[in-house]
């Protein structure tokens, strides 16, 4: 199993975030890069596909890149489509590169030779293990998945495994359509792998996602955890929730969220960039993530969103609230190997299955 060291320490913060399990994996055998020497024409719109994009996070990054001079267009897609609809359009690619997936359906894009390799000026800049190996994808953004609860409630649950029997119709999930439902899928799952058991996972692993699953509310389109979670009037008062989006509701609703905090851990994911080689702009996406992704760029996008940088710079300069909030959750040690291998049949099934 690889994993990486997310950072030995947050400098003064006194938070140390132990290893991160990643994806390893050999050479996507892209087409080879656009020369170094090519010119970026900013005039030209570059198209961003993107999980990353609600809570206003799409408008700000649009905003910001328009001051410095580019014009990026971000198309909103789930996070658990996203790499399967980049692959569907590789004969008419419309996108010119990607921001957002984490490294497991960032494998699937680099697995079809769709990626150009390219190190970022800001490269030395972050820990390379969270990065693909040979260069196909690099980090910007850290992310936990956690399950918040509303402030007022008097406990919070202690596992996603308990919540099925002990909170039934009181916790919120995403439809498994959305990358963090998948990845909080197989942060259970891989707690229970047998290579004699269906799909890999014992008969008692599919049960505890059986019991999670069907006795969960799942959101439906349109809807937030957080307002749901924060209505007094509803018994959902737990909510799935990506680190950032807790920071940022909490920033908006003036309140501090209560965290559960697994014994094994929750899991982290990364928020990859990558350049499309089907791509006439890759100069342009080339500049674009050199900006992205430097120090002052990322400190300003954290202090707004809530997100944790992989930028070891921009790390020094977190908010306190998300000092705090890391404080309280470490990394699940996790095998993105096998969950790389195995996630869509297990969404497949648990779908089929469960999903009611």
């Amino acid at each position: 199993m690889k994993k990486m060291k997310v950072w030995s320490t947050l400098l003064a913060t006194g938070v140390a975030l132990t290893t991160l399990a990643a994806c390893s994996g050999g050479s996507g055998g892209s087409t080879p890069a656009a020369s170094s020497e090519e010119k970026a024409d900013k005039s030209q719109e570059l198209v961003i596909y993107s999980n990353s994009v609600s809570n206003g996070r799409g408008e700000w990054l649009t905003e910001k890149a328009k001051e410095a001079g580019f014009n990026i267009k971000m198309v909103e897609v789930p996070g658990g489509s996203l790499a399967d609809r980049i692959i569907a359009e590789k004969n008419n690619s419309v996108a010119d590169m990607v921001y957002g997936i984490n490294a497991v359906d960032s494998n699937k894009i680099r697995d079809q030779k769709l990626l150009v390799q390219y190190q970022p000026k800001w490269l030395d800049k972050i820990d390379k293990s969270l990065a693909d190996k040979d260069g196909y994808y690099n980090p910007v953004i850290v992310q936990p998945l956690v399950l918040i609860g509303n402030p007022g409630v008097d406990k919070m649950p202690t596992d996603w495994t308990k919540l099925g029997s002990e909170y039934k119709g009181k916790y919120a999930i995403f439809a498994l359509t959305g990358g963090t439902s998948r990845s909080i899928l197989a942060s259970i799952l891989v707690r229970y792998l047998d290579d004699n058991g269906e799909l890999g996972v014992s008969a008692e692993g599919w049960k505890a996602v059986q019991e999670y699953v069907t006795n969960a509310y799942t959101l439906k389109q349109g809807e937030n955890t957080i307002v749901k979670m924060m209505d007094k009037a509803d018994e959902t008062q737990y909510g799935m929730m990506w680190g950032s989006g807790a920071l940022l509701g909490q920033k908006e609703h003036n309140v501090e969220f209560k965290v559960m905090t697994p014994e094994v851990g929750v899991p982290f994911v990364t928020e990859q960039t990558m350049i499309l080689n089907t791509s006439k702009k890759q100069a342009l996406a080339k500049e674009f993530i050199d900006w992205f992704g430097q120090a002052d760029v990322q400190t300003e996008y954290s202090e707004k969103f809530g997100s944790i940088p992989a930028n070891q710079d921009a790390v020094k300069e977190l908010p306190e609230a998300t000092k705090k909030f890391l404080e309280q959750v470490k990394p699940q040690d996790i095998d993105w190997d096998v969950v790389g291998k195995h996630l869509d049949e297990w969404v497949e099934k648990t779908e089929l299955e469960y999903v009611q």
